[in-house]
């Protein structure tokens, strides 16, 4: 019986890829912008705008290394040569298990691995249907446990280059005795920094459609080094003097002006609130309940206006609204001159992009993996070979569903992943990102799909830890994290084996329909 018979699947894989990608960006984007939006350098409606852009071109652009693993080093694809059939039911059972699980996570604002839910759900196919045996557990081979490795070194990477960056940081500039001559000194220099590990990404991951990673490595040297000095070149001439006069000389300039700064003569300063003031605009932070019940009710158009624009506008950054256990974590936290940490709201921006656009090329693979799977062999009725073109489309797909599941319910992990953890400043935030994206980018360049939620959590602790202080952690929200991360990859694979099960082992009328077995 031909592949083309089994349409039905393919029909169903795009549906089920659709809320798995869904699912990635209800839970994993939270991953980029919950400390932006913590500590309110962006309100939640800017970070997803921004994420939304950065989130899709990582996936379009960059997302096709990491599914070639995820795909292929899990199960064995020759078990499935004679019956191909039967791996496109098991990659749509594997979409079930893990959209299911996820989705389920991120309706308890519960932040989860999906990594860790897409393998475990190919893991629980895999046994369904060849037994233990059929799975790839070797290290050596690039196995389950040269992925769940990954695991591990991925949160203490992160959380140690994070650590690092953020007691340069504390100790280089906020510790010494004028904090913000010496932090706008250094923004040039961190500005170019950036820029230079952001390119770095870029170009040694590469994308197969623009060869990029072919290039000679003093060609790649010199365009990380050319770009960085671009952005360093930026941060003297338009950030510094523009940062200089709204900050220090508290003149309402707007962040576009910084571009042509040296046109606009000197304005009459304003005191400006570093936060929002409570029960203000909605926009601003404000009281989203308040603002909600005093909107008339215009009908059916405006609940549903209501309803969708929720993902967009709710408060996830106030802290106060939470019990006193959080606000005593906060207040115990160490507070830097407030000058200085302004600086940082711009680098924090900028980090928190290349976060979000190593998230999408990273975890892309999990949603479109098994749907490049179902539709390979759809198209040829016969088992992948190790190395397949994925289709542009099929990115594109993935990246539109992640852009979706964040505007409408990305905001729940969002709350979850900042102020309950431990207190987030720009400069924390700034840490915590770079040093999460310094790890996720060398797993995608040698092909680990980490967990971008475990590398962002680790980030947050170690920070964290650098108060010198225990109780300025949520250990009780660590905790559920925790707890969440070991359940994911059982409940996934026990979800995607029972699908499986019932499908393949059911009475069916069509002889030959489908025979693991055999």
């Amino acid at each position: 019986m031909g592949a083309d018979y089994f349409t039905f699947i393919f029909v169903l894989g795009l549906i089920q890829s659709f809320w798995d990608s869904f699912g990635i960006g209800a839970n994993d984007v939270a991953n980029s912008f919950s400390t932006a939006v913590a500590s309110k350098t962006l309100k939640l409606w800017q970070a997803c705008a921004i994420a939304s852009v950065t989130e899709f071109l990582g996936a379009f652009l960059l997302g096709a290394h990491v599914t070639d693993t995820i795909k292929n080093k899990v199960v064995q694809p020759s078990d499935y040569a004679d019956n191909p059939s039967t791996l496109m039911l098991g990659m749509l059972c594997s979409l079930y298990g893990s959209s299911i699980c996820v989705i389920g996570a991120s309706k308890l604002g519960l932040p989860v691995s999906t990594t860790h839910a897409t393998v475990g759900a190919i893991i629980g196919f895999g046994i369904a249907a060849h037994g233990s045996e059929s799975i790839n557990w070797a290290y050596s081979n690039k196995g389950v446990w040269f992925i769940a490795a990954g695991w591990v070194y991925a949160p203490l990477v992160a959380g140690a280059c994070a650590a690092t960056i953020f007691l340069l940081i504390k100790y280089g500039l906020f510790r010494r005795a004028d904090p913000y001559k010496w932090t706008i000194r250094s923004i040039p220099f961190i500005f170019a920094l950036t820029a230079a590990i952001e390119t770095l990404f870029i170009v040694w991951k590469g994308s197969p459609r623009l060869n990029l990673d072919d290039q000679e490595p003093w060609k790649i040297a010199v365009e990380c080094v050319s770009i960085g000095l671009a952005f360093g070149a930026f941060g003297i001439l338009c950030f510094v003097p523009w940062a200089d006069r709204k900050v220090k000389g508290k003149e309402p300039l707007r962040s576009y002006e910084m571009f042509y700064h040296w046109c606009i003569p000197t304005r009459e300063p304003v005191a400006e609130a570093l936060e929002p003031e409570e029960g203000g605009d909605v926009l601003d932070g404000g009281d989203m309940k308040a603002a909600d019940e005093a909107t008339p009710d215009k009908g059916y158009f405006a609940g549903f206006k209501k309803k969708a624009t929720k993902g967009l506008l709710a408060e996830v950054a106030d802290y106060k609204a939470e019990d006193a256990t959080i606000k005593e974590m906060h207040d115990l936290a160490e507070k830097f001159d407030e000058d200085a940490e302004e600086l940082f709201r711009f680098l924090q921006v900028m980090t928190s992009s290349l976060a979000s656009f190593a998230h999408g090329a990273n975890d892309v693979a999990n949603a479109i993996g098994p749907l490049s799977t179902i539709y390979y062999i759809w198209q040829n009725a016969e088992i992948p070979p190790k190395k397949v073109q994925v289709e542009l489309w099929i990115l594109a797909y993935g990246g539109i569903g992640i852009d979706v599941g964040l505007i409408l319910y990305g905001y729940k992990i969002m709350r979850a992943l900042g102020n309950q953890i431990t207190y987030h400043s720009p400069s924390r935030g700034f840490s915590m990102e770079l040093g999460a994206t310094l790890s996720v980018m060398i797993a995608s360049k040698t092909g680990i799909p980490v967990s971008t939620t475990q590398c962002i959590t680790g980030a947050t602790l170690f920070v964290g830890l650098c108060n010198g202080n225990l109780k300025t952690l949520g250990w009780k929200r660590l905790a559920i994290t925790a707890f969440g991360w070991v359940l994911t990859l059982p409940v996934a694979g026990l979800i995607s084996g029972l699908v499986f099960a019932f499908a393949a082992y059911s009475p069916s009328m069509l002889e030959g329909t489908y025979n693991p077995s055999s």
